[in-house]
């Protein structure tokens, strides 16, 4: 059903370079006034359901998601009863496990699950985190042979679909393989006791929106039915619910949609989160230095960069440890280590970060430039590329790769994309085409492994195959308001309504507002290029807003110079707390010029 309106303020093209556009036109207009007068919500609320598409009929589900309404039949994955039946007679046989998981968030939460299920019935599963710069993504030989050695069943998380030859190789030492896991795949699948994962392509489940702790989750689900089928009664059974606090923070740092099940996920896992139940988690809100109760988009900015820290640039295995412990002082000593580790990407990551940027625009020159970006260097962390692809295609609207080259001349990448381009199938064919020596990922992401002689013709064949799909993409790059607010009327009340909407992420897209004709009262560049400032209102009312990152671009010079003339601000709103006390903060995303 269409949403889109007509020009909001008449602005064409903003200084962010973007056409603003009413997110609701008639017929949304009606849809958010039904929405309000059925459900007894406030109008505001209201018009960001109907401009996501929330029917009349499901808002109230919607804005209360729980997992009895949500939650399918595990079995309903294909290979998941396979997969069920495995890991009940491990902990019937009390086997020895291995745990293969990868680097990130994902993977480490997806691992922790699995450790915490079966430490529940006395078997102490080893994890196994492969190192990002050493090994690269996902299941070798090596690995799996030594694992095969030590444990009679082997479980990949957040990786395994496509790692044939690692898979066989286990196999033939003695121990069998299931994976779960959440990556796009091409048809053929690798020999495992089975393969659970909703983007195989002959699951018809409909859950292909899942991470791979929600994957992870369902399994356990489905492990406790077939124990108990078994004999096992229900109090002898872990209770995992406990454990969605962990499924809330993949699903939220792995950028996966927030929709059907993962709501439910992510609004129980975030009430958990505050039980402070889990100590890896709660240290971690400590020395973030987290003021007040977690809200979803901390698990984003705040905890999740922590644990990927130890993926990035230290020991891979310390993210996953953290979310398997239970003893609070242990927990604080990790976390401690992990938020150093993070201090150190951070500092790397804003000097790699300028070298790309200085690349970006010279490749793009006076002109459209290359439909995907693609930056290299011999000097910069491989364990900080994804970040790099992420600011480059947020910054230029268009996808972007990073790529860290060895002495060796093998380049270590990873790419982010823009809606409308499926970088995964893009980095599949790549690999199929022999230009890349390894390479997958999903529509927005991906990773490759590259020899630094390709890269030319790597770059030419991004654009062929991309050039159409970000021309369209950018063609209508509008940014999308659902309404117009001021300085006065940014309230608590008000912020609390909205919030009633969320969580929101990709796939359910944080509502944007519009402040008309406000003045830069003051503004200064603070932290790392972010550029903080207060805007008076045409009426009355101060607030205060910070644009992220923009010192060095139009929307930033323009607030640091303030001029006397109005300006058009667009942004999404947010919770300040200092010193005990709470603010509505708006997050500039752009600014227009008012006219006269």
């Amino acid at each position: 059903m269409g949403r889109d309106g007509k020009t909001f303020f008449g602005i064409e093209r903003s200084l962010g370079g973007r056409k603003w556009q009413a997110a609701l036109d008639e017929r949304g207009e009606a849809l958010a006034l039904a929405i309000s007068q059925k459900q007894g919500i406030a109008e505001i609320v209201a018009r960001v359901l109907a401009a996501r598409d929330v029917g009349e009929d499901d808002a109230a589900t919607f804005l209360a998601p729980r997992l009895r309404d949500l939650m399918p039949d595990p079995s309903v994955l294909t290979d998941m009863d396979s997969a069920a039946d495995r890991l009940a007679n491990a902990v019937e046989r009390r086997e020895r496990v291995a745990i293969f998981g990868d680097y990130d968030v994902d993977g480490a939460s997806s691992s922790a699950l699995l450790w915490r299920y079966l430490h529940h019935f006395g078997i102490d599963a080893r994890i196994y985190i492969p190192d990002r710069i050493t090994e690269g993504y996902g299941p070798n030989v090596s690995a799996m042979q030594d694992l095969a050695s030590e444990a009679s069943l082997i479980v990949t998380v957040d990786c395994g679909t496509s790692s044939f030859e690692p898979i066989e190789a286990a196999k033939r030492a003695g121990a069998d393989v299931v994976v779960l896991d959440h990556h796009q795949t091409g048809p053929d699948i690798p020999a495992a006791s089975a393969l659970v994962n909703p983007n195989r392509q002959d699951d018809l489940a409909g859950l292909g929106y899942l991470c791979a702790a929600g994957v992870v989750f369902m399994t356990l689900v489905a492990v406790n039915r077939a124990l108990r089928r078994r004999g096992r009664r229900q109090g002898d059974l872990p209770d995992i619910l406990s454990w969605l606090d962990i499924v809330a923070l993949a699903t939220v740092c792995d950028v996966v949609p927030l929709v059907g099940l993962n709501r439910a996920f992510v609004v129980q896992g975030v009430k958990i989160m505050r039980a402070q139940k889990s100590a890896g988690i709660a240290a971690l809100t400590r020395v973030a230095r987290l003021s007040g109760p977690v809200e979803p988009h901390h698990l984003g900015f705040l905890i999740g960069p922590r644990i990927n820290a130890g993926g990035r640039i230290g020991d891979a295995a310390l993210g996953s440890r953290l979310l398997c412990l239970d003893d609070a002082e242990e927990a604080d000593a990790l976390a401690v280590r992990l938020d150093g580790l993070n201090q150190e990407r951070q500092a790397m990551e804003q000097h790699m970060l300028r070298d790309a940027e200085e690349t970006a625009i010279r490749e793009i020159g006076e002109g459209e430039g290359p439909a995907v970006l693609v930056t290299a260097s011999d000097e910069w962390h491989p364990g900080i590329v994804g970040l790099l692809a992420s600011r480059l295609k947020e910054r230029f609207r268009r996808p972007a790769f990073a790529i860290a080259f060895d002495r060796n001349g093998r380049g270590s990448g990873s790419g982010r994309s823009i809606a409308g381009v499926d970088l995964g199938r893009i980095v599949r064919d790549g690999v199929g085409e022999g230009l890349l020596l390894k390479g997958g990922g999903h529509a927005m992401a991906a990773g490759i492994t590259i020899e630094r002689a390709r890269l030319g013709e790597f770059r030419a064949f991004l654009d062929d195959k991309a050039r159409n799909a970000v021309a369209a993409t950018r063609a209508s790059d509008v940014l999308r308001i659902d309404g117009a607010l001021s300085a006065s009327g940014l309230t608590l009340d008000l912020y609390q309504s909205i919030e009633a909407a969320g969580p929101f992420g990709q796939g359910h897209a944080t509502p944007i507002f519009a402040l008309p004709n406000h003045r830069i009262v003051n503004a200064s560049i603070v932290g790392h290029a972010h550029v903080r400032a207060t805007l008076a209102g045409p009426s009355g009312g101060k607030v205060d807003v910070i644009a992220f990152k923009q010192a060095d671009t139009e929307i930033g010079g323009r607030l640091l110079n303030r001029a006397d003339r109005p300006v058009h601000v667009a942004g999404s709103l947010s919770l300040d707390r200092f010193r005990g006390q709470e603010s509505v903060r708006l997050r500039v995303i752009d600014l227009a010029e008012a006219k006269d």
